[in-house]
């Protein structure tokens, strides 16, 4: 119970009295917390709010501090939950910031919840439709942001069951592709615990988002549809309603997730409007040419949990390096990575 009880609040630089220490006092106040500017030893079965307030240049050096920490110090994390606040001067450099954090934190074997980013940018702009809606000004919406996210930081415990669906979404050649050859290996690791469901994108299948209207997209999501039909209609969105875990096959294009794939995500908007996934979990393999793989996993995170509200179990996403047909599964290691991957999907989805 103590973890539910106590937040530890870091904050790397010490923030003396900057907009995100005052913002922070308000929206904690009576609560237990526990403050520190960094670590310097693990911090296991926490729970961890993490404030990063940046300059004008987007630039906080005990930040990077921080981030050499956890990526340096495998499972320092483990058994944590968290939450991100950014806070910066300008409109740049607060969504950059926040993605780098989430995938050391990740990497560092903690869980960040659904929707795990409170992010202020310079004017407070970013909550006009927040503070609109709770009939408030800018200031006050922030602290009631950060009260939230504190407090789901606090709550929140995965859910397990005896069955879990996993959807898994790709536009990738069974015969050919690097990415496919590692899941059907992790695959073989649920098989007998998870029923899974496999959606295809290639082959011109899927339009992309055109930006309806919010009228337009939340009346389609409330008959459980969108404008365009389709694939996303018919196959993507009765499996990911239904499904305890997301598993995206992400190959890298360019350094960017491929189109379909990016197709995919947008029109998951209509069905987001009427459906909660913070009880949701996103997992990700991601298989580049060359390099690049944390680029397209950044890129997972910030679409599927900052945007759209999925929570991110410990190492969510697997990141190989690989280019001719083939040539992942020859890499070394692989196989004690691929048990390792399902093993863990396998621990924090099923009840065993």
């Amino acid at each position: 119970m103590l973890a539910l009880e106590e937040l530890t609040l870091i904050c790397p630089g010490g923030q003396a009295e900057d907009r995100c220490r005052r913002v922070l006092r308000r929206a904690l106040e009576g609560q237990a917390v526990r403050v520190t500017d960094g670590l310097d030893g693990p911090l296991h079965g926490r729970r961890l709010l993490f404030a990063v307030s940046l300059d004008e240049t987007g630039v906080n050096h005990a930040f990077c501090d921080l981030l050499a920490w956890l990526r340096t110090h495998p499972g320092c994390l483990s058994g944590s939950t968290a939450g991100i606040l950014v806070d910066g001067v300008g409109d740049l450099y607060t969504k950059a910031t926040a993605r780098d954090l989430a995938l050391a934190v990740c990497g560092a074997e903690c869980l960040l919840v659904g929707r795990p980013l409170v992010e202020a940018t310079g004017d407070l702009r970013n909550f006009t439709v927040q503070a609109r809606n709770a009939g408030c000004s800018l200031d006050e919406a922030y602290v009631l942001a950060a009260s939230d996210l504190a407090r789901r930081v606090r709550a929140f415990t995965p859910p397990r069951q005896q069955r879990p669906k996993i959807a898994v979404l790709h536009a990738s050649s069974h015969r050919t592709s690097n990415t496919w050859a590692l899941w059907s290996r992790v695959r073989e690791y649920l098989a007998d615990c998870c029923d899974i469901r496999e959606i295809g994108l290639r082959n011109g299948t899927l339009e992309d988002c055109a930006g309806c209207p919010y009228t337009m997209c939340l009346h389609f999501g409330e008959k459980d549809g969108c404008f365009y039909g389709g694939v996303m209609v018919q196959e993507v969105y009765p499996a990911v309603r239904d499904a305890d875990c997301v598993l995206l096959l992400c190959p890298n294009y360019n350094d960017a997730l491929s189109a379909n794939l990016t197709a995919c995500i947008n029109r998951l908007t209509a069905l987001y409007r009427t459906t909660s996934f913070t009880e949701k979990a996103v997992y990700a393999i991601v298989v580049s040419g060359y390099s690049g793989g944390d680029i397209v996993a950044r890129q997972v995170i910030s679409a599927l949990s900052m945007n759209k509200g999925f929570y991110l179990p410990p190492r969510c996403c697997l990141l190989e390096t690989a280019n001719d047909a083939g040539s992942a599964m020859r890499l070394p290691g692989i196989e004690d990575r691929l048990r390792d991957f399902g093993l863990r999907i396998r621990r924090q989805l099923c009840e065993e």
